[in-house]
């Protein structure tokens, strides 16, 4: 490996991660720029394995999606609605707790929610709503809400951020997902969505999780109208804000989907290409070097690239999802739920050692 490195495009770099040293916004570029592509996607393998050894991790969750009535109007979005289609929908809570008991199994644990920004749903709601979730399955991580339902939920409250998120914390709310980063720079996010809090907000909701001891994950969206300096850029305040507060879990590569979205037809946009993603990834792991995790989200780029990403610096397939809505109204083509047996399945043909989890990384089994 190291003579492989060694003459690659990229052995400048490649010598700096094996010295233990973090690479700069130019290295970032590089990465991106560089012919080499497999000498990437083996750094970043080498990378991960500092980390996590070989062991891949994924949890049994299910999706919940309360609402997809949304205030906001983000250019790439798919999944919300105005409240008048006739696929536009806000679920009760009983409605949401029977719906979950359909599927449930005694491996499930994590609910993963986000939801619309809807007016008539606000912070009673979504207490009400974590709390009735933990008196009828007291065992499961509740995973929920992004920085921009928190920035939101205290405008309508007049709440602090802080406030906000203690009382979900108190109701029960365990852990963050990473979604509403999108893209920091601030020419793109005015495009993208400009009624969303802006990255130093999205930023500071997260510091403030951190240091209430909610840990939360991070995301970017690539793949749009993007550049790979703005990219970088969003990566490397990623990794200022965790050298800050240290409660990013994981960091989820998102992949931009152009179906159903005004984004994709003003601009013409296609999806990403499978080199695109594997080099985001890889690039993710090498420049993230305080994270724990890098995600290959199967849902998005498929489980066959999935798979494939674990040679990239990926440790975390996601997980079971069960019906997952937003990337697929945007044009997804992959199943809306997998087997935990087929993700071992997954894993071990990689070579990799597969490790249930739940939401806060903690072991529940490991595979042979």
């Amino acid at each position: 490996m190291k003579n492989f490195l060694a003459s690659s495009e990229i052995a400048e770099i490649a010598e700096k991660v094996q010295n233990g040293e973090r690479l700069s916004f130019e290295d970032g570029l590089r990465l991106y720029q560089t012919k080499d592509f497999l000498a990437v996607g083996a750094l970043a393998a080498a990378a991960n394995r500092q980390h996590n050894g070989e062991k891949v991790y994924f949890v049994q969750n299910r999706h919940i999606n309360p609402t997809n009535i949304c205030f906001s109007h983000c250019s790439f979005c798919s999944f919300r609605r105005n409240g008048n289609e006739p696929d536009a929908y806000i679920f009760t809570i009983p409605q949401i707790i029977e719906r979950v008991k359909a599927n449930f199994t005694p491996r499930t644990s994590e609910f993963h929610i986000v939801s619309g920004l809807h007016p008539d749903l606000d912070l009673d709601y979504y207490c009400e709503l974590i709390q009735t979730l933990k008196e009828n399955f007291p065992n499961v991580h509740i995973k929920a809400f992004t920085a921009v339902e928190i920035e939101y939920l205290g405008q309508l409250t007049k709440s602090s951020r802080e406030t906000v998120l203690q009382k979900l914390h108190m109701a029960g709310l365990d852990a963050m997902p990473g979604g509403g980063a999108e893209i920091f720079a601030p020419r793109i996010r005015r495009k993208l969505c400009p009624e969303k809090v802006d990255a130093a907000g999205w930023l500071d909701i997260h510091g403030i999780a951190h240091r209430l001891g909610i840990k939360t994950n991070a995301t970017m969206l690539y793949g749009h109208i993007e550049g790979i300096e703005d990219r970088v850029d969003h990566l490397l305040r990623l990794r200022e804000q965790q050298d800050k507060t240290g409660g990013f879990m994981t960091f989820v590569p998102l992949a931009y989907h152009p179906m159903n979205n005004q984004l994709g037809k003003i601009h013409n946009l296609d999806f990403t290409t499978g080199i695109e993603d594997l080099r985001t990834i890889a690039i993710s792991r090498l420049l993230l070097d305080n994270f724990a995790h890098i995600k290959g989200y199967w849902i998005m780029i498929t489980p066959a690239l999935a798979q494939l990403s674990l040679a990239f610096g990926v440790s975390d397939l996601d997980g079971t999802v069960v019906e997952e809505r937003i990337y697929h109204d945007a044009g997804a083509s992959t199943d809306q739920q997998i087997t935990r047996q087929e993700l071992v399945k997954l894993i071990q043909a990689a070579q990799k050692i597969p490790v249930e989890r739940d939401a806060l990384y903690r072991e529940i089994e490991v595979f042979a």
